[in-house]
């Protein structure tokens, strides 16, 4: 039996010969040329069970080449590499019948796997060629690892209507994430309809979802359509998710199952013609614990999970999205403005609550309050000392908003271990920490059961007893006559 032959095509001979070694090494014949039309003539002459090859290469574009291999070789596969790291390039590999895209630098290891699996993978489910789309300039700025992951997920869900839940603190471009999924999906001839759950108020949800009769409400004058109608044939984005009351959980899980609704105060099933994408900056497993999500529509929408770092994790993308943010300055009439290679130091320090939002009002500032062409780091740290000093209560109290439940324990824990306990020796710190988290858990716990303790204790998990013993030990006050 014949050893697997890899054509790879590459103009920069280092990565031929890394990558010929590294399959050499894994048992593979390779044949490595720098010429797409070398690549070309090896595929027409039957050569290789597997093709690796670059973008930009002197005599031809490698995204040019897939559908042709496809057409006269449809089960061979084509894995594309490309230094150009953007969502586009992802997009058109994918679409154009690629049956993986790597971003350079690569993983050796990555590559290796990703050859056994293309070898192993039967021809039905190598992605059928799409008819290549125009490049569109979104604006999805970044090429860091985390940021290879989010595209080439992107990619891969253009050819399916899956229902997708991004997750990820406020700022992270959670909408931007959802009309590139639009943009480039099959939809995409459809209308891209948003709605914030958090910003409609609780009584008028369902209306706004789902459309009403004339008659349904005082007030109600006319028949209006909802956002379902509104979006049918495209997508529908349910922005911050975790904030839908639960009576409109109720309804949009009944929609998700069956593919029907009813307006609000009609009788006639309208059928549901949309996709979903809904996002979240809340922890919705902790929400279904608390008993204010329901753990079945959960698993209805998170059907592909998504999750945006925040700009903390991919300080590597600052210097190219400030860059971005001021060019964007400029086109809409501003003056030209770029930072000096000292002004990224204080960029990539600073933790961005606000993440890729935040940056992008820093930058608008900087443009517009200062007459220099070039900006300095001292601009810099000035302004983010400025807001630092500005920030409120509130504001700060949104910023913990992101934070998760493992973070907020964390940073207390960190401040007790630093400080000490009113300046005494630390000691038994386990069962002191553990007594600081169980006392407002169960007092809330308490508190959201109206002092029923039986409900409080199957919410909880505990036996009764326990509860009650805990609540002993722990000196929480009981509220009389809640059971």
């Amino acid at each position: 039996m014949s050893l697997p032959t890899i054509l790879v095509a590459d103009d920069d001979r280092s990565i031929r010969t890394v990558l010929s070694q590294a399959l050499g090494r894994a048992g593979y014949q390779v044949r490595a040329t720098a010429h797409a039309s070398t690549l070309w003539q090896w595929v027409e002459e039957g050569e290789g069970d597997l093709v690796i090859t670059d973008v930009v290469m002197p005599d031809l574009n490698g995204l040019d080449l897939i559908p042709r291999i496809r057409r006269i070789r449809p089960d061979l596969r084509v894995v594309v590499m490309s230094a150009q790291s953007t969502l586009t390039t992802a997009v058109q590999a994918t679409q154009r019948g690629a049956f993986e895209y790597l971003p350079k630098p690569f993983d050796l290891k990555e590559v290796l796997a990703v050859v056994a699996r293309a070898l192993a993978a039967p021809a039905s489910v190598v992605p059928a060629a799409a008819t290549a789309q125009p490049e569109e300039q979104m604006p999805l700025i970044g090429r860091s690892v985390v940021m290879q992951d989010i595209y080439r997920i992107i990619a891969r869900l253009t050819t399916s209507d899956l229902t997708v839940m991004i997750s990820g603190e406020s700022g992270t471009g959670k909408e931007l994430v959802a009309r590139a999924l639009h943009e480039y999906g099959r939809r995409r001839a459809g209308p891209f309809v948003a709605i914030n759950m958090a910003a409609v108020p609780r009584d008028l949800i369902e209306s706004e979802l789902f459309g009403h009769e004339r008659g349904a409400f005082p007030g109600a004058t006319s028949r209006v359509a909802g956002r379902f109608e509104q979006a049918a044939g495209g997508t529908l984005f349910l922005d911050e998710i975790g904030d839908m009351p639960p009576e409109a959980q109720t309804r949009l899980l009944r929609v998700l199952q069956d593919g029907e609704f009813t307006t609000v105060g009609g009788v006639q099933p309208v059928q549901a013609n949309v996709r979903i994408i809904a996002a979240t900056h809340r922890d919705l497993r902790q929400a279904i614990r608390a008993g204010t999500f329901r753990e079945d529509l959960y698993y209805r929408l998170n059907v592909v999970p998504m999750r945006l770092p925040p700009l903390r994790e991919r300080v590597e993308d600052i210097p190219l999205l400030a860059r971005h943010f001021l060019n964007a300055c400029q086109e809409e009439g501003g003056p030209a403005k770029m930072l000096d290679d000292a002004a990224m130091a204080p960029l990539q320090a600073y933790r961005w609550p606000g993440n890729v939002r935040e940056l992008e009002n820093l930058m608008r500032r900087l443009s517009a309050l200062y007459p220099q062409e070039t900006l300095g780091a001292d601009l810099v740290e000035h302004e983010l000392e400025e807001a630092q000093a500005m920030s409120t209560p509130a504001t700060e109290v949104a910023a913990r908003d992101n934070e998760t439940l493992s973070d907020a324990v964390g940073r207390h824990i960190r401040h007790f271990l630093d400080t000490g306990q009113d300046g005494m020796p630390l000691h038994d710190i386990y069962d002191k920490v553990i007594a600081e988290v169980e006392r407002p858990l169960i007092t809330m716990t308490l508190s959201a059961t109206r002092g029923n303790q039986i409900k409080a204790a199957a919410m909880l998990g505990l036996n009764r007893n326990t509860l009650r013993k805990k609540i002993r030990d722990l000196d929480i006050p009981v509220v009389r006559g809640g059971g």
